[in-house]
């Protein structure tokens, strides 16, 4: 009898594997960054607003431009304080070029502004706003392609440099008064007598605080940046003269 043989069934070809999901790059984002984000839209020559919890900083070609934020005063309280600018021709600069984006070349080329003092004052302001808008965060942070501030360009600064100024002041409190609480907290006296030896601009802060104020609060009535207020408070706090 003839037996017939079924032929062997070919082997199944290895099942290839999926590929690979694409993973960011973090090779060009320093260890301890402040923020990733903001480092790797410096890195993408991104222009916008990177949104975080404290305020805001715009971007122009990768670059901080300008900062903002609730817990410092504006760049117009700031000139107004020193005298520099009046409520009026802040008021006239912003309704003509407000909407163009060009308010600080409009105050120069006006004359109400030479070009070094509208530097030299925005770029305190950046720092200081930038100080707080990269504090620590659990809110996710977002970024606005494209978006530009009224305030035109002006000074910019390196993502890198804003990074190490605000290591460098946090450093700086730490050193003066280890706790925190002091920079967001309402404020109160002790029952220290305050002696001659405070300064002056130490005594100007101490004066307003009346358990309600805080850091912040005091750093607008005085029309000063808020971070020389922190600096101002800590060193009170330092000497006992801070609950």
């Amino acid at each position: 009898m003839t037996m017939v043989t079924t032929p062997p069934t070919p082997p199944t070809p290895p099942t290839p594997p999926p590929p690979a999901l694409p993973v960011r790059d973090r090779t060009r984002i320093p260890a301890g960054a402040l923020s990733p984000m903001l480092v790797r839209l410096a890195a993408e020559r991104a222009t916008g607003v990177l949104i975080r919890e404290r305020g805001a900083l715009y971007l122009a070609d990768g670059q901080v431009v300008h900062a903002e934020s609730p817990d410092t005063p504006g760049l117009d309280l700031l000139l107004g304080a020193h005298g520099v600018l009046d409520a009026e021709g802040w008021h006239e600069a912003f309704a003509q070029a407000g909407e163009r984006g060009r308010v600080g070349r409009y105050l120069v080329d006006r004359g109400r502004l030479t070009t070094g003092a509208l530097e030299l004052c925005h770029l305190g302001a950046l720092y200081d706003a930038a100080y707080f808008v990269l504090e620590p965060s659990s809110a996710p942070a977002r970024f606005r392609y494209g978006a530009a501030h009224w305030l035109g360009p002006v000074h910019p600064v390196s993502v890198a440099a804003v990074e190490r100024e605000t290591l460098r002041r946090r450093a700086l409190l730490h050193r003066i008064w280890p706790d925190p609480a002091a920079d967001e907290a309402p404020l109160a006296r002790t029952s220290r007598p305050a002696g001659p030896s405070v300064p002056p601009r130490q005594a100007a802060v101490l004066h307003l605080v009346d358990g309600r104020r805080t850091a912040s609060d005091i750093s607008r009535a005085l029309g000063r940046p808020a971070f020389h207020t922190l600096v101002d408070v800590h060193r009170l706090a330092a000497a006992g003269l801070l609950a």
